[in-house]
């Protein structure tokens, strides 16, 4: 599965919010002055991606997820885990710990959803 582009990643988290829209509807939630044409052109990139489908209604269209959140991230981790820690969750995890920005109790629910698991 492709990652998704810095243009495409708001776009999309605006069709998995609201399960079904138009783009019109897109164009609204994003910065005042995105082009409506911009927005379109996008959408149809992300269905030829895979990630939308669409129901034609006349000649305009409700677009709605087919890949949901929770499956893109699973893929694009398990993609950034082989590329950048050669398969290793161990050294994902490993990683995120050694960073100063994880608080105490972030660790502390780690620990408990590793012993749980």
């Amino acid at each position: 599965m492709e990652r998704l582009t810095k243009a495409e990643e708001p776009i999309m988290k605006i069709i998995w919010e609201k399960g079904e829209v138009f783009v019109k509807e897109i164009v609204e939630h994003l910065p005042k002055g995105t082009p409506y044409n911009t927005v379109s052109s996008l959408v149809r990139i992300l269905e030829a991606k895979g990630m939308v489908g669409h129901k034609a209604y006349g000649r305009t269209h409700q677009y709605f997820p087919v890949v949901t959140r929770s499956v893109y991230r699973k893929q694009i981790l398990k993609g950034m885990v082989l590329e950048y820690f050669d398969g290793s969750y161990k050294g994902l995890l490993s990683q995120m710990l050694e960073d100063e920005d994880v608080s105490e109790k972030d660790v502390s629910e780690l620990k408990t959803l590793i012993n749980k698991l």
